[in-house]
């Protein structure tokens, strides 16, 4: 594949099902994702471990228009599925209200099995997050490029924070979802690989060592895809609204042409040490876009909102060409004025120190097909 081809970009997201008078979650996703089904169809729409979440997913697609339409088409049968049994969706991180652990878990082989391995793991499982798939079905490139992406993870993790609130508690986190990911024994930003037969021993060593189910288990934060072939993004909570997923998508997409550029240039590979990654992890999810960040190629902290600002430069180029840059400016513009989700959500609970706020925040923004001002 030529940097210069268009990628194909599809995506996942998963949202809550809450209850809009208490605001909690609720274990309903049975009767919603039926409803929803109907108008989707049973390959964009179906369960995930909690049964307070349903996943809806894009087809692949080759322009941000065609993928921001189909992620205003899900949300808003989503939130009509769910009103049709007087329920609400919301698109967050984390639960904001509810008494969620242990969460109702979803009956099935797969998720039992999941329960019998990782135990008391699934005990804080009601996180929700959104997963953008890039078309390249080239394994080679797909591990050249995951390598290439690890320095910039950690700004994704800050521009993706969407889960300040857990259960009822402020928890003085942008993104509460990635600490509990961060606890899985495979999961955050992967390790760099020398080769595809790198990528293939360590995984083969990881499953005969009972770490991972198979290889659907393998929950870094890239990964080349099990089912389809793609590369997968998986670092930002469930977004606030259609607007952060379509920029967040488009910067994936972005930063994966440049890192395929790069490849064809012959440009040396950045190779961070994986404890400095893994502490950026740690800040970015601390801080989101509003405090300090460490810059894995200084070791040293700077703030936030300048490495944002750092990788937005650095892939506008790949956005100029794909035709995306317009759009993007303007959806960059309003993040960097209005924050990311976190701030969105942190900004509705201080009006009036009040987590059902916050839960009608999501609900807005959910159904609003532009945004909801928090």
């Amino acid at each position: 594949m030529r940097s210069d081809e268009l990628l194909t970009v599809g995506l996942e997201e998963e949202y809550l099902i809450v209850d809009p008078v208490s605001r909690a979650v609720r274990p309903c996703a049975e009767s919603v994702i039926a409803s929803a089904a109907k108008e989707l169809g049973e390959d964009r729409v179906g369960d995930e471990l909690t049964r307070f979440h349903i996943e809806a997913r894009t087809t692949p697609c080759a322009t941000m228009r065609q993928l921001g339409n189909q992620i205003r088409e899900m949300r808003a049968v989503a939130a009509g599925a769910a009103a049709a049994h007087g329920l609400a969706v919301v698109s967050s991180g984390s639960p904001v209200l509810g008494d969620i652990v242990p969460p109702p878990l979803t009956p099935g082989a797969r998720y039992a099995r999941n329960l019998e391995i990782f135990r008391g793991l699934n005990d804080d499982q009601g996180t929700a997050g959104c997963h953008v798939h890039i078309g390249l079905a080239d394994r080679r490139l797909a591990i050249e490029v995951s390598n290439r992406l690890r320095p910039w993870l950690p700004v994704l993790v800050a521009l993706g924070a969407n889960s300040p609130f857990w259960a009822g508690r402020y928890t003085g986190y942008a993104s509460w979802r990635t600490l509990i990911w961060a606890r899985w024994p495979v999961s955050g930003p992967p390790p760099h690989f020398e080769s595809v037969g790198h990528f293939e021993e360590l995984v083969g060593r990881l499953l005969a060592g009972g770490a991972v189910m198979d290889r659907q288990g393998l929950y870094w934060d890239v990964r080349p895809s099990v089912h389809v072939p793609t590369l997968e993004v998986r670092t930002a909570d469930a977004l606030m609204s259609a607007r952060d997923t379509v920029l967040y998508a488009s910067l994936v997409r972005a930063l994966v042409a440049t890192a395929l550029r790069e490849t064809e240039r012959g440009e040396p590979v950045p190779n961070p040490a994986p404890e400095v990654v893994r502490a950026a992890y740690w800040r970015a999810a601390r801080d989101g876009l509003r405090g300090q960040a460490l810059d894995v190629r200084t070791d040293r902290l700077v703030p936030a909102a300048d490495l944002a600002d750092r990788l937005y430069a650095y892939v506008r180029p790949a956005l100029e060409r794909s035709g995306d840059r317009e759009q993007a400016d303007v959806a960059w513009e309003w993040l960097r004025g209005n924050g990311a989700g976190a701030e969105r959500q942190r900004a509705a609970h201080r009006r009036r120190s009040s987590l059902s706020d916050v839960v009608d925040c999501l609900i807005g923004a959910v159904a609003d097909p532009v945004d909801a001002q928090a």
